[in-house]
């Protein structure tokens, strides 16, 4: 039961950390999680050996880079749950579709599925990065509406985006979209961008 607990506050504190981007101090941290200042630095101190949480110059808790090794890791587990929701959409829409993730301020492109029955398509690789306030997928991300962001030439010109944010996913900041060579109607494609999202949110949780 005491290992349980541990863990249970190890996380906490983890997810607190994450929650705070300017850091906070172990008085912080220990008030917030409603136990002594002891029981967070004898997390803190095992946090730190995998360094998933670090200690800036004022002594303040930040994240630490062992997270981005996960969160690597991470990547292609939610990239097939997104893949077969995007193939439908995908041939539905007749053009590329992607799933994207915030990674600071840059929107990140974790999948992406070609659709398979047109002679012309948008070429858009895994891996792809972009402002996160430009394109309808980085500002989907921004958005909290629950319809759908579109796009003309922002990113590539000629290329027309439509894409909606994956909602109700704990610390995930995501979109799922659509981009073509020629304009898409959003009242039809708006829809089914958002249906994908949907069926992929549900997947994750």
């Amino acid at each position: 039961m005491d290992t349980a607990q541990t863990l249970d506050r190890g996380l906490r504190l983890l997810t607190l950390v994450a929650d705070t981007p300017g850091g906070l101090t172990v008085t912080e941290a220990a008030n917030r999680l409603g136990v002594g200042r002891a029981v967070v630095y004898r997390l803190v101190t095992t946090l730190t050996e995998h360094s998933l949480v670090r200690r800036d110059s004022g002594g303040r808790l930040r994240l630490g880079l062992g997270l981005l090794h996960l969160a690597r890791r991470a990547q292609p587990l939610l990239a097939d749950a997104a893949l077969p929701a995007l193939r439908r959409l995908a041939d539905q829409v007749h053009a590329t579709a992607h799933l994207t993730v915030a990674d600071g301020d840059e929107a990140v492109a974790v999948a992406v599925v070609e659709p398979s029955s047109t002679m012309f398509h948008v070429a858009y690789r895994t891996g792809s990065r972009h402002p996160l306030d430009s394109g309808a997928a980085g500002r989907a991300i921004l958005s909290d509406a629950e319809g759908w962001t579109v796009s003309t030439g922002e990113l590539q010109p000629g290329a027309y985006g439509i894409a909606a944010r994956i909602h109700h996913v704990e610390g995930l900041r995501a979109s799922v979209g659509v981009v073509a060579l020629a304009p898409l109607d959003p009242t039809t494609v708006g829809p089914l961008v958002v249906t994908a999202a949907t069926t992929i949110t549900t997947t994750l949780t």
